[in-house]
C-alpha cells in the first residue's frame, strides 16, 4: 500500500471515530450535567470537519504532476493543515467563551457516571493518537500529523473534564463549576497545540531547512554509486509526502559530457530505489579538478 493510500485509510478511521465520540459526548454531557463533556463534543464535531478536509487534501495531493504543477500537488497538505489549525483555534475559543459563561451561571453537579464515559473516551483518544501519529511518520504527512494532534488535544480536554468532574463530586456544593474551569484550562491546551501543529506546516510551505538527517542519507547513498566521488550542495523541499532534491555531485573532471549525463541518471535512479519518499531529483554535475582532500567538496 502506498503512503497516500495509507494516509487516506487512516483519515477514514479518524472521521468514523470522531463521529461516534461526538454523539457519545454530547448525550453524556446533556444528561450528565457536564459542560466539560459538551465542550468535548464541540471539539469532536469540529474534528469531523477537519478530518474531512484532511481527506480531501490527501486525495487532491495524489494527483500527478502536470504542466501547471511540475512538482505535483503536495503543497495542498500544509494549506489544509492551516485550515485544521483554524478549526482548532475556533473550537478552543468557543469552549473558552462558553466555559466562562457557565462559571458565572449556577448549575447542577455533574453525574458520577460521566466519569466512566470520560475514562473510556480518554483511552480511546490516546490510542487513536498513537495510531494516527505513527501513520503520519510512516507517510511523512503533515496534515495527518495535524489530524493526530486533534486526537491528542481531545484526550487532553477529556482529562481536564475528568479532573473537574472528580473535584465537583468529591467536594460537593460550591464546586459545581469545577468542570467548567477544567474546560477553560483545556481550551488553553488546545491553543498551545495549535501552534505546535502550525509551526512545522509553515516551515514546509516556506521551504525551511528541516531535513538534515535525510540530507545525510542522500550523501551516503550517493557515494555508493560508482563514479560519484562526493557531494557538494544538497537542498531539500517537501511537497506533500515527497521530498524534492537539488544535489550537486562531484565526478572525475576527465570524463565526457555524455558520461557525466549517464552518471547523473544512474545516481538519480539509485537514490529513488533506496529512498522511495524522494520526488523530483535534480542532479548537477561538479568536476573534480583536484584531490578531494584539498577541495571544498562535502562528503559524509
Amino acid at each position: 500500500m502506498s503512503n497516500e493510500q495509507t494516509a487516506i485509510k487512516t483519515t477514514y478511521f479518524s472521521i468514523i471515530g470522531n463521529t461516534c465520540l461526538a454523539l457519545l459526548k454530547g448525550l453524556a454531557g446533556v444528561f450528565g450535567n457536564s459542560y466539560a463533556l459538551i465542550a468535548d463534543a464541540i471539539e469532536s464535531t469540529t474534528d469531523i470537519f477537519s478530518s474531512a478536509l484532511v481527506l480531501l487534501g490527501l486525495k487532491y495531493a495524489k494527483k500527478p504532476a502536470d504542466d501547471n504543477h511540475p512538482y505535483g500537488h503536495g503543497k495542498i497538505e500544509p494549506l489544509i493543515t492551516f485550515i485544521v489549525v483554524a478549526f482548532l483555534v475556533t473550537s478552543a475559543t468557543i469552549i473558552g467563551y462558553e466555559s466562562i459563561e457557565h462559571i458565572q451561571t449556577p448549575h447542577k453537579t455533574p453525574k458520577p457516571w460521566t466519569l466512566i464515559v470520560l475514562g473510556a473516551i480518554i483511552i480511546w483518544k490516546e490510542v487513536s493518537f498513537q495510531i494516527v501519529i505513527r501513520k503520519s511518520k510512516e507517510t511523512h504527512s503533515s496534515s495527518l500529523k495535524a489530524d493526530a494532534w486533534h486526537h491528542r488535544s481531545d484526550a487532553i480536554t477529556s482529562v481536564m473534564a475528568f479532573m473537574g468532574i472528580s473535584i465537583a463530586l468529591i467536594f460537593g456544593e460550591g464546586y459545581e463549576t469545577a468542570d467548567d474551569w477544567a474546560a477553560l484550562l483545556a481550551s488553553g491546551f488546545i491553543l498551545y497545540n495549535s501552534y505546535l501543529i502550525f509551526r512545522p506546516a509553515l516551515g514546509e510551505i516556506m521551504d525551511e531547512h528541516l531535513y538534515d538527517d535525510l540530507i545525510l542519507d542522500i550523501r551516503k547513498k550517493s557515494l555508493e554509486v560508482p563514479g560519484i566521488l562526493g557531494t557538494e550542495k544538497c537542498y531539500i523541499r517537501k511537497s506533500g509526502m515527497r521530498y524534492h532534491v537539488d544535489l550537486h555531485a562531484v565526478v572525475n573532471s576527465n570524463i565526457t559530457v555524455k558520461e557525466g549525463h549517464d552518471l547523473s541518471h544512474k545516481l538519480k535512479d539509485y537514490l529513488h530505489s533506496q529512498l522511495p519518499n524522494l520526488g523530483n531529483i535534480s542532479i548537477h554535475i561538479e568536476p573534480n579538478d583536484c584531490s578531494l582532500d584539498s577541495c571544498k567538496h562535502i562528503t559524509p
